[in-house]
């Protein structure tokens, strides 16, 4: 009865693709515990350190007191919700200068909930290439025809849209801004005038930017002045805020509608009300101060070569990226080997996340052994 799952498990180990959980005995902002090591953390996208970060922890917990539950213990549309969760909303629309957002429980449900809602039959979503599992999951889910245009190719997007739009009823341009896997970034500018021109919705996921681009960390689209030309902004709480949970802004419209439609958002247990009074707390009282660190830790990354806080380090090879990873293990870093499906094959790749107390020396000390390695 087993036998097919156990030889899909035997080949995946064969071929340097087998995934298992790791236990971490600790995690101390930039330090992560392991096999009784302190390592640097190079695989963490808390990029402000307020994650695992003692005295934050204990800042919150002096302000929230007992004033929020540990459990919702049911989804919004049902008693799962309370005046917390409308002041997140409203505080993230009103930072966007949106009309409307709302809350979901990570990224995965935003992403998922929203493509396979916002299309239809007739409809048709254009989708880059790289962007998120989560977004692809949603438009799979979606009765609508997707179609993907190459990384970043604004002139085979046009090319897709001037030959596809008019065959269908509702169009959608969704992308990330800053890649996932790559930390490269959007042509925002170009996307935006694209679906002005061929008469689309531009769904923006900046799950990776919130909290790090931009004056005021709302992410690329703010960083280019391009806030209110994007028809649907979806960010995260669990990489830059520290926290989890996830949200999407927009116009009135969209937002009841997915308030409706998202089965994600319809079917799923609201987060604690005490997570989302954290969020809110970081967001208004930590995330305005950032702005030096952040533009530190986006030099450094641009130093490196990137675009963003996001270093890839392509090895290739399986097995010589999970090798390269243990080189680094043993000279005090942590990392991960990030492999297909999660990048095209040829591609795996060591993905370094820079934070804010990640200085020069380290990352470039750690860069040096890969390129050893190579």
């Amino acid at each position: 009865m087993f036998g097919q799952y156990s030889e899909t498990l035997e080949n995946l180990k064969k071929h340097s693709h087998f995934r298992n959980i790791k236990n971490y005995s600790n995690k101390d902002q930039k330090y992560i515990y392991f096999k009784d090591k302190k390592l640097i953390n190079f695989s963490s996208n808390n990029y402000l350190g307020f994650a695992d970060n003692k005295r934050i922890t204990e800042e919150f917990l002096d302000f929230a007191g007992t004033k929020y539950s540990f459990g919702s213990a049911s989804a919004r549309l049902l008693t799962g919700s309370l005046p917390v969760y409308n002041e997140l909303e409203n505080l993230i629309s009103t930072m966007f200068n949106k009309e409307a957002t709302l809350l979901f429980n990570s990224g995965y449900h935003a992403n998922v909930g929203i493509n396979s809602s916002l299309a239809g039959r007739g409809d048709v979503i254009f989708s880059d290439k790289l962007n998120h599992a989560s977004i692809i999951d949603g438009m799979r889910l979606s009765d609508a025809r997707f179609l993907r245009y190459p990384h970043n190719n604004m002139q085979i997007l046009e090319k897709l849209l001037r030959r596809e739009r008019k065959n269908y009823n509702n169009a959608i341009i969704v992308s990330e801004s800053v890649f996932s896997m790559d930390g490269d970034i959007a042509d925002i500018e170009k996307l935006v005038e694209l679906k002005e021109k061929y008469n689309c919705l531009l769904i923006l996921d900046e799950a990776h930017a919130f909290g790090v681009f931009g004056e005021t960390g709302l992410g690329v689209a703010q960083t280019l002045g391009l806030t209110d030309k994007v028809d649907l902004i979806v960010g995260t709480f669990g990489k830059a805020i520290g926290s989890m949970g996830a949200f999407a802004t927009g116009n009135n419209i969209i937002i009841n509608y997915l308030t409706n439609k998202a089965r994600s958002f319809i079917f799923s247990t609201a987060l604690p009300p005490i997570n989302i009074a954290f969020s809110k707390w970081i967001i208004e009282n930590k995330l305005p101060f950032t702005y030096p660190e952040r533009i530190k830790m986006l030099e450094l990354g641009q130093k490196a070569g990137s675009q963003s806080h996001i270093i890839p380090l392509i090895i290739g090879n399986n097995k010589e990226t999970v090798d390269t990873c243990e080189i680094l293990f043993h000279n005090g870093y942590f990392t991960l080997p990030i492999r297909p499906p999660t990048v095209p094959e040829g591609t795996s790749r060591i993905r370094i996340s820079l934070t804010t107390d990640i200085n020069e020396k380290e990352l470039f000390n750690a860069i040096s052994m890969v390129k050893q390695k190579k």
